[in-house]
C-alpha cells in the first residue's frame, strides 16, 4: 500500500541522523531517467530551507558531471574529487558544469559548500560505493513508457537513439548494483494517489524507510 509522507519529515530525519560524509549528511537520489528523481531533490532540498532555523543545502545534479553520453557511470572520479572528497574532509568542493550544447565543460565553477547537508541527483547517486556514507538513500521510480515520454518532451526527439542505449546502460547498472533493494526509500515518480506534490511525495510498498544506521 502506498504512503503519503512529507518531504519536511524526511528532511528533519536526515538532520536527525548522522553524518558519514566527514561532517556533512550525504542524501542520494537515484533512479532511472525520466523517473522525477531531479523533482523530487528540488522539493526536498526546499523543505530543508523552510525548516525553522534551516538553509538550503547544495544539491548536484550528476548529468553536470558527465562528459557527454558515453560517460554514463564514469563520471564518479570526478565527482569525488571536485566534491565529496573536498567536502568529506571538510572543505568547500567546486565542480565544473558540462555544457550539452557546446559538448564541453565550462570555466566557470560551481561552488559546493561543506555543510550539514548535501545531496547529490542522478543515475547511480546511490551506487555501492558510496553507501556507507549515506545519511540517506532515494530510489525513485516510475513505468518505462512514460519515462521515455518525459525524456523526450525534455530533450527532443533527436536524442532518441542515445536515449535507449542510455536506457540499456542503466538497467544494466541497478541490476548488478541492486540499488533499489539497497536504498533506504523507494518514491513513486508517477503515483496516481491524491497529495499535494509540492510538500509530499509517495513511498511506493516495500521494505520502506529504513532507520538511519549508527
Amino acid at each position: 500500500m502506498a504512503v503519503v509522507e512529507a518531504y519536511a519529515g524526511l528532511a528533519r530525519a536526515v538532520l536527525a541522523g548522522p553524518a558519514r560524509l566527514g561532517r556533512t549528511r550525504l542524501v542520494a537520489v537515484d533512479g532511472p531517467s525520466g523517473a522525477g528523481k531531479s523533482v523530487f531533490a528540488t522539493r526536498l532540498a526546499d523543505a530543508f530551507a523552510a525548516l525553522p532555523g534551516g538553509g538550503r543545502p547544495p544539491l548536484v545534479h550528476t548529468d553536470d558531471l558527465l562528459d557527454g553520453w558515453d560517460d554514463q557511470l564514469a563520471f564518479w572520479s570526478r565527482l569525488e574529487e571536485w566534491v565529496l572528497g573536498p567536502v568529506r574532509a571538510g572543505r568547500s568542493g567546486a565542480y565544473r558544469r558540462y555544457s550539452w550544447v557546446r559538448r564541453c565543460f565550462l570555466d566557470r565553477p560551481v561552488p559546493v559548500p561543506a555543510g550539514p547537508v548535501l545531496i547529490i541527483e542522478g543515475v547511480s547517486a546511490a551506487r555501492a560505493v558510496v553507501r556507507p556514507e549515506l545519511t540517506r538513500s532515494v530510489f525513485v521510480t516510475a513505468p518505462a513508457d512514460l519515462r521515455l515520454t518525459r525524456a523526450v518532451a525534455r530533450d527532443g526527439a533527436e536524442i532518441l537513439p542515445e536515449l535507449r542505449r542510455w536506457h540499456a546502460g542503466e538497467r544494466a547498472h541497478f541490476a548488478a548494483d541492486r540499488t533499489e533493494a539497497a536504498v533506504d526509500l523507494v518514491v513513486d515518480g508517477a503515483p496516481d494517489v491524491p497529495h499535494d506534490p509540492g510538500r509530499y511525495y509517495v513511498r511506493r510498498p516495500g521494505p520502506g524507510l529504513r532507520p538511519c544506521r549508527r
